[in-house]
Parts: structure tokens; sequence; C-alpha cells
């Protein structure tokens, strides 16, 4: 038998796909939920790419009443830096929506386009791997800024120096022991 070939979809995945089977147990109201979310989620990422566009070409935008426009024109404002990946090793990164550092202030800023109730904890672990790729010293920043962008307001929280410390802390102790374990699986 000669197999047809489909180069234009090597690689990726439909949504009725063998790799995420569990749809075989869905019924017609599950099906729509998850197909929503997944257009969410693509969305949401969309909004990102043009965010970080617009903030890098400094683009202010004229609806601030959008949790999208807001978040741009703030990190417009703050002079900030979009999608920018820290670095502590290979068991220890991520990339921040926009960050800036000046005067010895941290300021993160993260878009969530998502319904879901988010938290600081991500921003604290951002924080943390700053300080660890930069060598900064947390407790010698003059304040530590984190905000976070969700149905159309800015929540904004003070970073702990000792919480990001004992964070840092923690990122290197997991990274050691992550380091044995691949040693002793290799």
């Amino acid at each position: 038998m000669r197999f047809k070939k489909h180069l234009h979809l090597e690689g990726q995945h439909a949504f009725l796909s063998p790799s995420t089977y569990h749809w075989i147990n869905y019924d017609e109201q599950k099906l729509a939920f998850r197909y929503k979310t997944m257009r969410a989620a693509l969305e949401g990422m969309e909004q990102h790419r043009y965010a970080a566009i617009a903030i890098e070409e400094r683009e202010f935008q004229d609806d601030e009443t959008t949790t999208v426009g807001m978040y741009i024109n703030q990190c417009i404002q703050y002079r900030m830096s979009a999608e920018i990946v820290l670095y502590y090793s290979p068991n220890a990164y991520g990339t921040v929506d926009a960050i800036a550092y000046r005067y010895r202030r941290l300021r993160i800023s993260d878009l969530k386009t998502g319904v879901t109730r988010t938290y600081e904890h991500q921003l604290e672990v951002y924080a943390a791997l700053f300080c660890l790729e930069y060598g900064i010293d947390p407790f010698s920043m003059r304040g530590i800024e984190l905000r976070i962008y969700q149905d159309r307001e800015c929540r904004e929280y003070v970073g702990d120096p000792v919480l990001i410390k004992r964070i840092m802390d923690k990122i290197v102790a997991f990274d050691q022991i992550l380091n044995v374990l691949r040693e002793e699986v290799s």
C-alpha cells in the first residue's frame, strides 16, 4: 500500500487526535467546553504576541479599558521589556511577560487572558530567577513591584525580599538534586 503524504500536517495534532484520546469519553457539552478552552488559549497566545510587539515598538493603545490595552500602556510607561527569558539552569528558567530593572527597582508584569483566578507566586519565581541570573541580592533592591493584569484590572503586589530569597535558595537546592538524579539515570 502506498500511504498518502500530508506534509502540511506533519508535527501537528488535530483536536480529535489519537495523542489526546480523552475526547472519546466526552459528551457534546464536554466537547464544546474543551474546544472553547482551547480556542481561548490560542486567543491568549495571540494577545500576548500582539502585546509584546506593541511594548517593544512603544505603541500606546487608544483603549485602556481593555486588559490588554491597560497592560501595554503601563508596560510602555514603565519602560519594560517584553517576553524576556530568565535563566538559571536547564532545570529552572521561564519567560516573563514584561520586566524592567532600573534604579534598583524590579518591576514584573504578567498578562492573564483566562478567567481562572491567578496568584502572585509565578511572579515571585520570576523575581527569584532574575536575582539568580543577574547576581542581585533581593535585599539590596529599593522595591519589587509585581503586577497581574486580568479581567480589566491590575492587581499589584509588593515582592517580599525574604520570600524571594527563600525561593532562590529552593531553586538552587532543587537544581542540584535534579542534576544528581539526572546523572543517576545516565
